[in-house]
């Protein structure tokens, strides 16, 4: 226990020493191994006290080195002389605000937000109460991505297509010869529109050009024309034969009436003629045969001339017999019968074209689908093939992306139909549309309806940005090119009302002591705070001008 409070003591002087040795002191090496030795310390120790004997004026520079850097730390940390001082509690100098000169296409844009997706989407309903039976969809059922345009089968329905027509109006009935209305106008015009006869498309009537033309609407399609409704071809051999009948008996009648209006025959007129001549001959013989004396009695006489009477009683007869041949023929009822077979002709022909019109080609309404703005997309399919048709059967909207979004009235008022602008696409690219129509709200105070058609699009670019919200700029107002531009708070009035700008030559920061210039300079189209500039002296971009002080 002794040996170790020796130790304890001789480290304790070793430390003292040391303190010494740093403070400068004349310290004993000697007494320096002596005290490490009456310490018990490690040889390492003793090595340690060699280097502090051996380099003691080093080790006093390094030490005198140390304070001074400490206290020169100390005072430039926590004492401040009064100029700093005011430095820091008052405000520096005011220097030039100023902003560099722009240089590129100055536009003024109207911005709005636009829902993009593929136009006027409706859902496709088809009427199905002329089938007389299930709607059973047999096939041509779409995919979803599919296009339909003109003379497209939509779907087909108990083996019956459904053809595509532009058209506003809905397929509401059957169309057949006859009927007229604005239903009819539109299938006339959507015929004229693929290239089909129906007629004069401002004709409201169906007639024989229309139906002809369901026949070749069927026929591009590659489908026979609906069948005609059962008994209609019986109906028109019977008509067809009742005409036949009708005008043999008009031919019958007809001869009928021109043998009696002929008059007399030649055996008629040539026995009247003779009967003539034989009654002339009678005459003759009875006034020749007069009695002569001695047998001209007076009953002889009596006699003979009642037989020239009677002759010629019967020359007379003869002659107005001929005389009226032929002058009382009465062909009234031959007439009556020609009229009334003629009147059966009529009638049967009148039935015979009913009959036929019965047989023309009509218009089913569950084989059309009218559509306007063809092409149209198809966007979802509610049938599969053997299912029942029950409600839509597919929603299609319009084959084109358009980009649609609201505008105050104010902003209207600067667009028309036909303006670029821009939208942002989801990759950070933009993409140019073109106002197609401006909607007003329902009052004159609700916001307008903008709908823009973009430039094509890729297919991806298709897919990036449909269905989502996009940035759209609408310039209202561009300059031609790139120009030199300021923020209109850089402008100041000359004396003589010009405009002007004034550069900075020097440091801005040096406030009013900054080197400044004023150029003269024309302005131009101002958009979004900013200014373009013609100057009328040195300006280049980037160059700062004051616009605050």
């Amino acid at each position: 226990m002794a040996r170790s409070e020796d130790s304890f003591d001789g480290l304790l002087q070793a430390a003292d020493d040391s303190a010494a040795l740093a403070s400068g002191e004349d310290v004993d090496g000697a007494a320096i191994d002596e005290a490490a030795d009456a310490s018990g310390a490690a040889p390492a120790t003793r090595g340690w006290t060699r280097v502090f004997r051996a380099n003691r004026t080093v080790w006093i520079v390094a030490a005198a080195s140390v304070v001074a850097l400490v206290a020169g730390l100390l005072v430039g940390r926590f004492v401040v002389s009064p100029a700093d001082a005011a430095s820091l509690t008052e405000p520096p100098e005011a220097g030039l605000v100023t902003v560099p000169v722009g240089y590129g296409v100055l536009s003024n844009d109207v911005t709005i937000r636009g829902e993009v997706g593929y136009a006027d989407s409706v859902e496709v309903t088809i009427d199905t109460a002329s089938l007389g039976g299930p709607a059973v969809v047999t096939g041509a059922v779409p995919e979803v991505g599919a296009t339909l345009g003109p003379l497209s089968v939509a779907l087909a329905v108990a083996g019956r297509p459904v053809i595509v027509l532009p058209g506003e109006l809905p397929a509401y009935r059957s169309l057949s010869f006859g009927m007229s209305g604005p239903d009819v106008t539109q299938f006339k015009q959507a015929m004229a529109s693929v290239g089909i006869d129906a007629g004069d498309p401002a004709s409201d009537v169906f007639d024989e050009s229309a139906a002809a033309a369901v026949t070749a609407l069927y026929a591009q399609v590659g489908y026979p024309a609906p069948a005609l409704p059962e008994g209609t071809e019986e109906q028109v051999r019977a008509a067809q034969d009742g005409v036949r009948s009708a005008q043999q008996s008009l031919e019958a009648a007809q001869g009928e009436l021109s043998r009696a209006g002929a008059g007399p025959s030649a055996v008629e007129i040539r026995q009247a003629d003779n009967a003539i001549s034989s009654a002339q001959r009678a005459l003759d013989s009875a006034q020749a045969s007069r009695p002569v004396a001695p047998e001209d009695t007076p009953a002889a006489l009596a006699e003979w001339q009642a037989r020239v009477g009677d002759a010629q009683d019967a020359l007379g007869l003869a002659q107005l017999q001929r005389q009226k041949l032929g002058s009382d023929v009465d062909t009234s009822g031959p007439r009556a019968a020609v009229t009334s077979a003629r009147q059966q002709v009529t009638d049967a022909q009148d039935a015979l074209a009913r009959a036929q019109r019965a047989a023309l080609p009509t218009l089913p309404s569950g084989e059309v689908l009218y559509l306007s703005e063809l092409p149209r997309r198809v966007d979802a399919v509610n049938v599969t093939r053997g299912q029942v048709l029950q409600g839509a059967a597919m929603v299609v909207s319009g084959a084109t992306i358009t980009v649609s979004g609201g505008v105050a009235v104010a902003d209207a008022a600067l667009l028309t139909v036909g303006d670029e602008a821009q939208f942002d696409l989801p990759d950070g690219g933009t993409h140019t549309a073109t106002i197609t129509a401006l909607t007003p709200g329902e009052s004159a105070t609700d916001r307008w309806t903008v709908t823009l058609e973009p430039a094509p699009l890729t297919s991806e670019q298709a897919m990036q940005v449909q269905g989502r919200n996009v940035k759209v700029s609408i310039a209202v107002g561009a300059t031609g090119g790139d120009v030199l531009f300021v923020p209109v708070a850089a402008l100041t009035a000359g004396p003589g009302g010009e405009a002007r700008v004034e550069v900075v030559d020097g440091d801005p920061r040096d406030g009013e002591k900054a080197k400044t210039r004023l150029v003269v300079v024309e302005t131009g189209l101002a958009a979004g705070g900013d200014v373009e500039i013609i100057p009328q002296g040195e300006i280049e971009e980037g160059a700062l001008v004051v616009v605050g002080r």
